[in-house]
């Protein structure tokens, strides 16, 4: 029995210091100046997430909690300069309806992809 105790704790340890590891690598990723340069050469799958009201979107209405901060204007401003410089991404980016200059924010998923917010 103890063995199992201890095979189990060990288990839970491992699984908790992975977990945190990758949200720590999102959490860098997603920096103003990772992001941006990210963007600057990013040639891979991207989603985009419409936001409905987004000077109110910094309120998550479904769980009642405040969601992550929205980019200052200054951020968001070089989001879309970095989409500017990448040829390839803003024609994606037209190809798919999508305005640069409605694009509000960027988040880069563990798995490389991008989320683009347009508003």
């Amino acid at each position: 029995m103890s063995r199992l105790v201890t095979l189990a704790f060990f288990a839970a340890v491992s699984t908790i210091s992975l977990a945190g590891s990758g949200h720590a690598d999102s959490l860098i990723m997603n920096t103003a100046p990772e992001i941006e340069k990210t963007l600057s050469n990013y040639n891979r799958p991207f989603a985009v997430r419409y936001l409905e009201d987004y000077d109110n979107s910094k309120f998550d209405n479904t769980t009642g909690i405040d969601a992550e901060a929205a980019r200052s204007n200054e951020g968001v401003k070089h989001i879309r300069a970095s989409i500017k410089a990448n040829k390839r991404l803003a024609e994606k980016l037209k190809s798919r309806g999508v305005d640069v200059k409605d694009i509000v924010d960027a988040e880069q998923a563990a798995d490389g992809s991008i989320i683009f917010s347009v508003n």
